[in-house]
């Protein structure tokens, strides 16, 4: 059915929910919402931080069996063509999104790649670690690497904007995605540096950094950002473009809190939609 003014384009994202709303599937919702698309969540796990315990992840993960019929109802009920990958949490769970994704085409998979969760078991995390890479990874059409997963995904280290731009080009040799590799504000520098690599076109969006300590959200809101573009039409290098001027100012009208981070509000960057 063709897209009217009265019907938004439908945007899945498949993530974690986060108790304090800063991050996961909360942030990619309100992203979605700001950006004038209609959102739904499928739900992989439920983290909540330890404020007694150095504020690691509390994480339990959701059955495959609940992820499975989750994605089924969405799939079921819309023509969903666009979705947006946050934290997945365990390799059966990677196990039950990837046969769903196989299970139609997609036009977009946005890949925010998850590599670690504060507080998991190292040998957890390294399974599911290496089960992203072999069975996520390789069907992503945009995949949206921090500075830390940028590493652990082109095995290069990143010092610099020159090694970043190494890293996105790296990456895309081994997904075949484009890549938006996030060097936020762990390089140096007055601005805060991303590099965009499709194969062709390769291109940093800077802008002047908003504080010196990270924000919860930051990465969601971005691939969510671009996600939420995608769905509407836009080009990649496009939806990159808005997406980081859109994070920016969340950045910028972030939340404060009683925890050691603040949360990015996405309604501060309602000037910035198109």
């Amino acid at each position: 059915m063709p897209l009217t003014n009265s019907a938004p384009a439908v945007t899945l994202t498949i993530a974690g929910s986060e108790a304090t709303g800063g991050a996961g599937a909360q942030a990619d919702l309100r992203t979605f919402q700001e950006l004038g698309v209609f959102g739904i969540a499928t739900l992989t796990c439920i983290v909540s931080f330890a404020p007694k315990d150095n504020w690691n992840h509390r994480f339990v993960a959701v059955e495959p069996q609940v992820i499975a019929d989750q994605l089924e109802a969405v799939l079921t009920c819309y023509p969903v063509d666009t979705v947006k990958i946050g934290m997945l949490g365990t390799p059966a769970t990677i196990d039950t999104v990837a046969t769903a994704l196989k299970s139609q085409q997609w036009r977009n998979i946005v890949l925010d790649p998850v590599l670690i969760c504060k507080g998991q078991e190292p040998g957890a995390a390294l399974d599911t670690d290496q089960a992203l890479k072999a069975n996520i990874l390789p069907l992503a059409t945009v995949v949206t690497p921090n500075h830390f997963e940028a590493e652990s995904l082109s095995g290069l280290t990143i010092n610099t904007i020159e090694d970043l731009q190494q890293a996105a080009k790296r990456i895309h040799e081994i997904s075949g995605a484009v890549v938006v590799a996030k060097g936020g504000i762990r390089l140096a520098g007055e601005n805060a540096v991303d590099v965009y690599f499709d194969g062709t076109t390769l291109e940093l969006l800077s802008a002047p950094k908003v504080g010196d300590v990270a924000v919860s959200g930051a990465g969601c809101t971005l691939a969510a950002a671009i996600a939420a573009e995608l769905s509407k039409g836009a080009s990649p290098l496009d939806a990159a473009r808005t997406a980081k001027i859109f994070v920016t100012e969340a950045i910028r009208h972030r939340l404060s809190s009683q925890a050691p981070f603040d949360a990015v509000w996405q309604g501060g960057a309602a000037g910035t939609r198109a």
